[in-house]
């Protein structure tokens, strides 16, 4: 189990597969990192109504799971894809965006660098 705390970029329309299989994407932006990371994650079956008033924008706690799996095609060449399938979905408050470290400096002219 994983959890990501984020904020809502994108939240796409549930899609019916098959008669027995419905999924509904959407894009969860990670700002606690130095570098934000856009992340597709997806809901099945019963869970794509978790995502029912979620807007663009609001900040969530994600819980999910790692899922791979293999598929061989026609000419027999595997390929091997991940999902990211959701099971828990909780708005929340807003994460604050990680400082700078503080760069510390020095007005010391005899500090007894190299160069």
């Amino acid at each position: 189990m994983f959890e990501i705390n984020g904020r809502i970029k994108v939240v796409n329309d549930t899609v019916v597969v098959s008669e027995k299989f419905k999924k509904r994407e959407f894009v969860i932006t990670d700002e606690t990192s130095q570098y934000p990371q856009d992340i597709l994650m997806q809901l099945t079956q019963d869970n794509v109504d978790k995502m029912n008033g979620v807007k663009v924008g609001d900040v969530l706690t994600v819980k999910f799971n790692l899922r791979g799996r293999e598929w061989v095609n026609p000419e027999g060449v595997s390929k091997y894809f991940n999902s990211l399938d959701c099971w828990f979905v909780q708005k929340g408050e807003a994460t604050a965006k990680p400082s700078a470290p503080a760069m510390e400096v020095s007005n010391d002219v005899n500090d007894d660098l190299p160069f």
